[in-house]
């Protein structure tokens, strides 16, 4: 089994609690379903935040889905003149038998647009 990197991103409509919720547990399901992935897969995972996200931790929505024991970590995404607003990352560390070219990274919505290389 190797450790390998999954990384992905949604960009939120608004900055609620609630909504944002929604976003990240969007974010974190389609991860691990088009891994073929469950929670017990995860190693750990590391959340940023633009700056102008401040109603939740990105963390809390993936406590809401289940994943109690996995190490969870946010940040603040750097404040770059011009990036996209409202958006959430995550890098999230894996155990996996797949090679790292079949890793499907996972971009939804209009955060597509921040790795056009990657996303799936």
């Amino acid at each position: 089994m190797a450790v390998r990197a999954v990384r992905g991103a949604v960009q939120l409509d608004r900055d609620e609690a609630g909504h944002m919720d929604e976003r990240v547990a969007a974010l974190l399901t389609a991860v691990l379903e088009r891994n073929g992935l469950t929670a017990d897969d995860l190693i750990s995972i590391w959340f940023t935040a633009t700056p102008d996200l401040h109603s939740d931790f990105p963390a809390a929505a993936a406590r809401k889905l289940g994943i109690t024991d996995v190490p969870l970590i946010c940040a603040q995404e750097l404040d770059i003149e011009g990036a996209m607003p409202r958006v959430v990352r995550v890098l999230a560390h894996i155990e996996s038998d797949k090679p790292r070219s079949e890793i499907a990274h996972v971009y939804l919505g209009a955060a597509a647009a921040l790795r056009k290389d990657i996303a799936q």
